[in-house]
């Protein structure tokens, strides 16, 4: 019987490589070993990996020299270039990693780091050691209400060295209304090195801005792009709605929270906070709470722990209360603060009737001729004036449409 070597090598099924080998080599004497141990086929058999092992060959006619083609010299960057690395070098000490001290990043089985939610950015304030970031980057500590000076994160400064060096981070005050937080730490005042404030005001869109931050865990990492849209309402990942956002194309991902959006100049012009995305990294849309808001809430953080802005002392519906409601355009009043200027001014709540029925509020349909469609609209029209301003307030009452003046007050987050 002829011999059939894939017959023979289908019964011979999954023995041990020697074996097979030992066999074959018994079988086929007449064939020349070399090539017959070279085929295809046999080197199919004889590996266990589903690769084919390599066969180290070469060509002894050329040298390692004739074989390494000639290196030319980077040269000077080019002045964009230059500028870029000179930006990154300078801020990116005022750029430090944050982690919430209830969430602790974890190694896996191959040695790679999985980084909690917890994990952010911030930015150095002052000399006195202040830190801002973004409350929702040590949200969950500050979920457990926190008292002041208590730690709620690991704070890591790097060194002129470039090494990370770790500080308890501790609450100096925090804002959920414009997801900021101010913590602090005992650093030495080599260490801290300010960033630079710059004006978010006079911004246009195309102009280039950079992002230096902590995505994914990888500490200082500058992407680059620009300002793509201005007055963008910002979807907080504190759940609330932010007015005044800056859009940037820059590269955002989780861990760029709470590090700065800079200008070409190097100034500060916003806090990265958000994405805009469908599978959690990157679509190439980013939000930036405008240094104008952070100039605003972080100071009165350091000093009373607290923001303080104008408004009503009022509750409003959320959205899908309104819409149970049957309330499809306006804010809708459920209840009254007692004793506030508000109440004084008439503004009426949401009540229950004597036989259980919901009698409707006062809905608020405008600010000073504003129109305003649902609760984030109401507090960003709001938020542009300050505490003792004078407003009209266009609302419904029944099927009655009527006008109330009143004077701002002071809300606190």
């Amino acid at each position: 019987m002829p011999f059939h070597l894939p017959l023979f090598l289908l019964m011979i099924g999954l023995s041990a490589r020697s074996q097979l080998e030992e066999a074959l080599w018994n079988i086929v004497p007449s064939i020349s070993r070399r090539a017959f141990f070279f085929s295809p086929v046999i080197s199919l058999c004889f590996n266990s990996s589903r690769y084919f092992s390599a066969i180290a060959l070469g060509d002894s006619t050329i040298t390692v020299e004739e074989a390494t083609p000639p290196v030319f010299p980077s040269g000077p960057l080019f002045p964009s270039e230059e500028r870029a690395a000179e930006l990154f070098e300078k801020n990116t000490y005022s750029v430090v990693n944050i982690f919430d001290v209830t969430l602790r990043p974890q190694f896996n089985v191959t040695g790679v780091v999985e980084v909690p939610e917890g994990n952010g950015s911030g930015v150095v304030w002052d000399d006195a050691g202040h830190i801002v970031t973004n409350y929702h980057v040590v949200g969950n500590a500050l979920s457990r209400n926190p008292g002041p000076d208590q730690v709620v994160a690991r704070i890591n400064i790097l060194t002129s060295e470039g090494v990370q060096k770790s500080f308890e981070g501790k609450l100096v005050g925090a804002s959920r209304a414009k997801d900021i937080a101010v913590l602090k730490v005992e650093a030495p005042d080599k260490l801290l090195k300010p960033v630079k404030v710059g004006q978010s005001s006079g911004l246009k869109v195309g102009q280039k801005c950079f992002a230096i931050g902590n995505p994914f865990g990888f500490d200082h990492t500058l992407t680059v792009g620009v300002i793509s849209g201005l007055n963008r309402d910002i979807f907080s990942q504190s759940g609330v709605t932010i007015g005044g956002g800056i859009q940037t194309d820059a590269a955002i991902n989780p861990g760029n929270s709470g590090g700065p959006l800079l200008d070409s100049k190097g100034n500060m012009i916003g806090i990265n906070t958000a994405i805009f995305t469908r599978t959690g990294t990157s679509a190439g849309v980013g939000f930036a709470i405008p240094s104008s808001t952070v100039l605003k809430i972080v100071p009165q953080l350091i000093q009373f722990g607290k923001a303080v802005h104008a408004g009503l002392k009022v509750d409003v519906a959320p959205e899908f209360v309104a819409n149970q409601l049957n309330v499809r355009n306006g804010v809708l009043v459920l209840q009254v603060t007692a004793s506030s200027l508000a109440a004084k001014a008439g503004l009426l709540p949401t009540t229950r009737g004597f036989a259980g029925n919901i009698l409707l509020g006062d809905i608020i349909l405008a600010v000073d001729g504003k129109p305003v469609r649902n609760k984030a609209e109401l507090f960003k029209v709001l938020d542009d004036h300050e505490v003792g301003d004078k407003v009209l307030l266009q609302v419904q009452r029944s099927d009655q449409n009527l006008e109330i003046p009143l004077f701002l007050e002071e809300i606190s987050d």
